[in-house]
């Protein structure tokens, strides 16, 4: 089992700039991917940026050029920078993390960190 502890969140004005951080703990070998996905109201949960096994980094086209995904495997903490923050970033961040061991897979999710941004 992996639990996942969520900081960061919290209100910034349009163009402003907010970290988030995500620590992993408890059963954390085989963690094959970290990254963030987060859901506005009325939205499907979509991915925002991911860190893949390899290093291999994906972000949503929306966020490109504004966020940075990051992770520190000493404290087993993935983090997101997010600059030059619009209205529509608006949204509950959840953390992601997907395990894989002996040919199976599991998906942990953070409990999510609200996110508004308003003038």
């Amino acid at each position: 089992q992996v639990e996942l502890v969520e900081s960061g969140g919290g209100l910034v004005q349009p163009g402003g700039s907010l970290r988030l951080s995500c620590a992993a703990s408890g059963a954390i070998s085989g963690i094959n991917q970290m990254g963030w996905y987060r859901q506005a109201p009325g939205n499907e949960r979509e991915l925002v940026a991911i860190i893949r096994s390899g290093d291999l980094i994906n972000y949503a086209d929306s966020v490109k050029g504004r966020f940075t995904i990051s992770r520190d495997n000493a404290k087993n903490t993935v983090y997101l920078q997010m600059n030059n923050l619009k209205d529509e970033d608006t949204a509950v961040y959840y953390c992601y993390v997907l395990q894989v061991a002996l040919s199976r897979r599991w998906d942990y999710w953070g409990q999510g960190t609200q996110v508004t941004v308003s003038s």
